[in-house]
């Protein structure tokens, strides 16, 4: 199964100590709402993703596959 490239956006701005807990994902802080970009490999890697989200109480707004041009 390939990758599929997501885009998971949360509630907030996500400092960079914060995002360093989801290795392999680029950040895009905003001030808002903040959004984690990387390849998922598949469904027990997104969830994984989404529990650690919930494990540091950050509040989830959507979960989409992001169409970029390439690795994250």
């Amino acid at each position: 199964m390939e990758p599929t490239r997501y885009r998971i956006a949360v509630r907030g701005r996500l400092t960079g100590r914060l995002a360093s807990a989801f290795e392999g994902f680029a950040l895009e802080p905003g001030s808002e709402q903040s959004a984690l970009v990387g390849e998922i490999h598949d469904q027990a890697h997104l969830y994984g993703v989404l529990d650690r989200l919930r494990d540091l109480g950050l509040e989830l707004i959507s979960v989409e596959e992001d169409p970029g041009d390439g690795p994250a």
